[in-house]
């Protein structure tokens, strides 16, 4: 299991890799592999409740997903999403939401945004829990960002992004998520950070990439964005799994007489 010491230290290009999961079968076959950190996502909300956005998320909806997670999960190291505004109403209502994730399984959390929560990150921080930043496109604010845009484009804003990074290392964030900023701000950001970033369509100059589990599986024929690799048919193989057992089932093929008392 990769720790957090072995993860920090870790801010060379291309060295980290991370997965969402959302469930207890998923988590034990990434148990098996050499993938470094899963994430459970607020993704779960869209993923796998079916929701426009991760909006919807709850803490009970994350909550039952890093049980679920971390049940499955052996050797390596698991982040969990603060779902929307779950970091905003209270400090109280925020570490209750912490202590919330980290008893479910959680070894760290991640949190959106830039240089409006330093106050509660360091707090946390403070408190002996690691916490990964996330800037970029934070889909918490897909609203307030007018919909799921590259950001950092203009030098203005690009510069918002760079100097947010910094004041989130120096709050303490064990790591950084740079979604969907141009590869030339990613790789400076990382450059000037000691600490990892993690990028998701941010180009190959950050520390270790991100991608949503379903996204590498191929899972939807429908979602096909420019920076996920699909690695399996999964959408293909599933469906033709279930139509030869349809199949089967129709022509009396099964059950056999090996599968049956």
């Amino acid at each position: 299991m990769k720790n957090i010491q072995e993860i920090t230290k870790n801010n060379s290009r291309g060295r980290l890799s991370m997965v969402t999961c959302y469930d207890y079968t998923f988590a034990k076959i990434i148990s098996k592999t050499n993938v470094d950190m899963v994430l459970v996502g607020d993704s779960a909300a869209m993923v796998i409740h079916g929701y426009a956005n991760t909006i919807p998320a709850t803490i009970n909806m994350m909550q039952a997903h890093v049980q679920s997670v971390s049940k499955g999960l052996n050797g390596k190291f698991l982040i969990a999403d603060m779902p929307f505004l779950e970091h905003r109403k209270s400090l109280k209502r925020t570490m209750n939401s912490v202590d919330l994730l980290m008893k479910a399984g959680a070894n760290a959390i991640k949190i959106e945004g830039g240089s409006h929560h330093l106050e509660t990150i360091e707090y946390i921080v403070n408190s002996g829990i690691p916490v990964m930043g996330h800037l970029g496109l934070t889909p918490q604010s897909v609203h307030s960002l007018g919909g799921w845009k590259l950001q950092g484009k203009t030098k203005e804003k690009a510069n918002i992004i760079s100097s947010d990074a910094k004041k989130l290392e120096d709050a303490g964030v064990f790591s950084i998520v740079l979604e969907m900023v141009p590869n030339q701000l990613s790789t400076k950001i990382t450059q000037k950070l000691n600490i990892p970033t993690i990028g998701i369509g941010a180009g190959p100059g950050t520390s270790g990439q991100v991608l949503v589990l379903q996204d590498i599986l191929g899972m939807s024929k429908d979602f096909n964005p420019t920076f996920a690799r699909k690695y399996v048919d999964g959408n293909k193989i599933i469906t033709e799994a279930l139509n030869k057992f349809n199949g089967d089932v129709k022509n009396g093929d099964f059950p056999n007489k090996s599968e049956t008392f």
